[in-house]
């Protein structure tokens, strides 16, 4: 349209049935453009809300271990530093030194690097171990999908490697035994033939 005065471009806009809208007022002279506004507003929004949709909301979770862990929290703790990993969260891990404990941050250390290698498979170490404070010792995991795939690829990989042992395994034990020949019923003996010796002729008696 080129430069045109502000009554001209309004009622260039009603004319069309459209608005009148600004889109750069420090220009000289400012810069307006002739659209549906209501229309212009509601596609803003909408795109908007879609990428919030598409933005991945990223929660850094914590997890507390002590030196001296036992093995039974060791696993529970490190199960849920796992699930955190897996569902797209990064975990800050700390490790609280208490008393004497300060002076062996080696231990923290061990502690820390124990985590990382059993979460191999679903994060990685983006802060790696450090104090904080005179107390603590950090470490940082984030989720990695390149390790979350692999990993999956290997479990169906194995799944299906083991279902035709299992599907053998099963056909065997189902398959019908061989069944014992049934006991022939007690044979009657074969009659035997026997000879018997004729008797000796009776002599006739003599008188004398």
């Amino acid at each position: 349209m080129g430069i045109k005065p502000l009554p001209e471009a309004l009622t260039f806009a009603r004319e069309l049935d459209l608005d009148l809208v600004e889109v750069a007022d420090k220009a000289n002279p400012p810069v307006c453009r002739v659209m549906d506004y209501g229309k212009y507003k509601y596609e803003t929004a909408q795109k908007a809300k879609e990428s919030r949709r598409k933005s991945t909301n990223v929660v850094i979770k914590e997890m507390k271990y002590r030196p001296k862990i036992g093995g039974g929290d060791f696993e529970t703790k490190t199960k849920k530093v796992d699930k955190f990993l897996s569902e797209g969260h990064k975990v800050k891990v700390t490790i609280m030194f208490r008393g004497r404990e300060v002076a062996h941050p080696e231990l923290g250390k061990k502690i820390l690097d124990r985590v990382a290698e059993e979460v191999a498979h679903t994060g990685r170490v983006e802060v790696y171990p450090k104090l904080d404070g005179p107390r603590n010792m950090i470490m940082v995991l984030a989720p990695d999908k390149k390790a979350q795939a692999e990993a999956r690829k290997k479990a169906e990989a194995e799944h299906e490697g083991a279902d035709p042992v299992a599907e053998t395994a099963d056909m065997a034990d189902t398959a019908e035994a061989p069944t014992e020949a049934a006991p022939a019923p007690d044979a009657e003996p074969a009659p035997t033939e026997t000879e018997v010796a004729p008797e000796p002729a009776s002599e006739p008696a003599t008188e004398s």
